[in-house]
C-alpha cells in the first residue's frame, strides 16, 4: 500500500480531527479517558480503506510490539467472538491501546476520531439522527453545538468507492480492529 493511495483518507482524517477539536473546545471538553472508555467499546469498521490504513500503521511498528499487539488481538477475538458465534459485548480494551494510549493513534479509524461529542447525521428525506455524546462530557447541561457528521460520511464513501475500484475489492466488511489485525 502506498502513501499516495492512502493520502485522501489521511486528508479526510485531518479534517475530522480539526472539526472534532473545534467542537470539543466549544464545549470545554477534553477527553482524558474515563471509566467507560470508548477504547473498550465494541466498534465495527466497514471500509476497506480504513483497514488498509490501520494495517499500514501497524506494519510500521517494531516486530516485538507487533507480536504483543497480535497476541492481544487474538485474545480479544477469542473472548468477543467465541465458537458459539454469539458476539459477546465485553468491556475489553482495543488491542492497540497500551497504558491508556492508542499505539496507532495517527491511523485510528473514523469512529474512533468522531466518537464522544454530541452530533447529528442527516439522511435525505429524514429528520437528523442525533447522538448525545459520551457520558464523560456531561453534554446534557450544555447548549448543543452543531456537529454534522454527514459530510465526513459522504467523503468517506467516495474515498472507499475509489479505493475498491482501484483494487477490485467487492463485498462488505464488518470487523473490529482486533479482527483486522488477526486476519491480515
Amino acid at each position: 500500500m502506498t502513501d499516495k493511495t492512502l493520502k485522501p483518507l489521511a486528508a479526510l482524517y485531518d479534517d475530522m480531527d480539526k472539526t472534532w477539536n473545534k467542537i470539543a473546545a466549544g464545549y470545554h471538553f477534553n477527553c482524558n479517558g474515563c471509566e467507560d472508555n470508548c477504547c473498550k467499546s465494541l466498534f465495527f469498521h466497514h471500509t476497506y480503506i480504513e483497514k488498509a490504513y490501520i494495517l499500514h500503521g501497524f506494519n510500521a511498528l517494531d516486530p516485538n510490539r507487533k507480536e504483543k499487539i497480535l497476541n492481544k488481538a487474538a485474545n480479544y477475538c477469542k473472548k468477543t467472538f467465541p465458537q458459539s458465534l454469539e458476539i459477546r459485548i465485553l468491556k475489553i480494551y482495543c488491542p492497540v491501546n497500551e497504558n491508556g494510549q492508542c499505539l496507532l493513534y495517527k491511523y485510528r479509524p473514523m469512529i474512533c476520531r468522531l466518537h464522544g461529542l454530541p452530533h447529528e447525521l442527516c439522511k435525505p428525506g429524514f429528520d437528523p439522527i442525533k447522538g448525545t455524546g459520551c457520558d464523560a462530557g456531561l453534554f446534557d447541561d450544555k447548549t448543543y453545538i452543531k456537529f454534522d457528521r454527514t459530510p465526513f460520511y459522504q467523503q468517506m464513501a467516495q474515498i472507499e468507492i475509489a479505493f475498491r475500484q482501484n483494487l477490485n475489492k467487492t463485498g462488505k466488511i464488518k470487523e473490529t480492529i482486533a479482527q483486522m489485525l488477526v486476519s491480515q
